[in-house]
């Protein structure tokens, strides 16, 4: 199977857990894409979508799926997003699309978070993918420095706002040992929104497609 294929399997799947006559969150990227192209399959099922950014909110609209925006939402069962990385711990690095902010907080409010890709993102470490960390522009190069500090060679990512209006830096050579520790101690350095380590909150199922088919891990409590 190509990694398309797997990434339309994946997104399948996902849809068993989609809770009916309820809003579903929806991340952003090419598996989800997949996802809200098979969601439109059961619009009329569900009571519509918060969406994670800008570009996913436009693909729902034009499948006719009702797009909320997260403050008029008062619980949102399910949240079904992809990831760049992903360790058996369900661990995660996020953001190479850029939604990383907007995706830690649909996150934070969903009760389940269901992450969907293939398995070529399942790691052991965290880090050979650059973590991207969205930062505030007159901030820029104080969080450049800081992240030099702890190792980390960051790269602006050039001719690029995010959907708030801010910058990716995207870090590269780390070794991620301890995800929850580094997830905190970046996002303590002013002038960064947040940073693509999804660790202090996980993912609770990860539907992970292979060439067998989809495998289920249930993150261990």
């Amino acid at each position: 199977m190509s990694r398309d294929e797997l990434k339309a399997l994946v997104a399948r799947e996902a849809l068993k857990h989609v809770v009916e006559d309820a809003v579903v969150g929806v991340g952003s990227g090419s598996t989800v894409n997949h996802f809200i192209d098979a969601l439109a399959a059961i619009k009329g099922r569900i009571e519509g979508a918060v969406a994670a950014s800008e570009a996913s909110a436009e693909r729902l609209k034009k499948h006719g799926i009702r797009v909320f925006d997260l403050n008029s939402v008062n619980e949102l069962p399910v949240y079904v997003d992809g990831a760049d990385e992903v360790t058996e711990h369900l661990h995660m690095v996020k953001g190479g699309g850029g939604a990383l902010t907007r995706e830690k907080i649909v996150a934070a409010v969903a009760k389940q978070f269901v992450c969907i890709c293939d398995a070529s993102k399942l790691v052991g470490v965290l880090g050979k993918f650059p973590l991207p960390v969205e930062v505030i522009p007159m901030a820029r190069s104080h969080v450049g420095r800081e992240l030099r500090k702890l190792g980390a060679h960051p790269e602006l990512r050039e001719h690029y706002r995010t959907d708030n209006g801010n910058l990716i830096l995207d870090c590269h050579g780390l070794t991620i040992l301890d995800p929850p520790a580094l997830e905190a101690e970046l996002n303590n350095i002013a002038g960064v929104v947040t940073n693509g380590i999804f660790a202090r909150r996980p993912a609770d199922l990860l539907l992970l497609a292979t060439p067998e088919g989809v495998q289920a891990r249930r993150r261990k409590r």
